[in-house]
C-alpha cells in the first residue's frame, strides 16, 4: 500500500468536492478546479474526509495511487489557500515591470521581453527585482515561474539572470589572471 496513497486527505471548511466517476471539481473561496484521474484510482469522500483507493493491484495502479492523493490534495490545498512561486533577478539594468496582467521584463536583451499570465495566474512585482507568481493551480504555477526563469537563467560566473527566491548557484572562478 502506497504510504503517501493511503492517508486521508482532510477538506477544510468552505471546500466542496465533487466526484462524478474519475473526473473530480474542487470548488472552493479562491476557485473551482477540475481535473481528470485515471480508472486504476477511486474516490470516497465522508466525513470531512477524502479517501483515495485503488482498484488492482496492478503496477499502473500502485504507481498512480500515491499521485493521485497528492494532486488531489494539492487541489484542494490550491483553492483554500493558493500557491506562489517567487523570483530574484540579479544584474546591474535588469529589471520588471507590471503593464496591467502583462510581465515586461529588461534582462540585458536588446528589447524588453512581454510575458503574457495565463489564465488563473497573476503576477506580484513588489520591487523591480522580485516577481511573484500567485495561482491555485500548482502545476500551472510552478511551469510560469520555470518559463520566466528560462527567459534568462542565472550564469555561472557573475550570477545575473532570473533565479527561484533562495535558490543558490554554484559559481565558477573565472580567468584566474596573475
Amino acid at each position: 500500500m502506497s504510504r503517501i496513497g493511503k492517508m486521508p486527505i482532510p477538506i477544510p471548511a468552505g471546500v466542496e468536492i465533487q466526484v462524478e466517476g474519475n473526473r473530480v471539481t474542487v470548488k472552493g473561496p479562491k476557485g473551482v478546479l477540475t481535473r481528470e484521474f485515471p480508472d486504476e484510482v477511486g474516490f470516497e469522500v465522508e466525513d470531512g474526509v477524502v479517501r483515495v483507493s485503488r482498484k488492482g493491484d496492478t503496477r499502473t495502479a500502485k504507481a498512480l495511487h500515491g499521485l493521485s492523493r497528492a494532486l488531489l490534495a494539492n487541489m484542494v490545498a490550491g483553492v483554500s489557500e493558493g500557491f506562489r512561486k517567487d523570483l530574484e533577478i540579479v544584474g546591474v539594468g535588469y529589471r520588471a515591470a507590471l503593464r496591467g496582467s502583462e510581465l515586461e521584463l529588461q534582462l540585458g536583451f536588446s528589447h524588453p521581453v512581454v510575458y503574457r499570465a495565463p489564465e488563473g495566474i497573476t503576477f506580484e512585482v513588489p520591487e523591480p527585482t522580485k516577481v511573484g507568481v500567485v495561482g491555485i493551480d500548482k502545476e500551472l504555477v510552478g511551469q510560469v515561474a520555470a518559463d520566466i526563469r528560462r527567459i534568462r537563467p542565472p550564469e555561472p560566473y557573475k550570477g545575473k539572470g532570473v533565479r527561484y527566491a533562495g535558490e543558490q548557484i554554484r559559481r565558477k572562478a573565472g580567468k584566474a589572471g596573475r
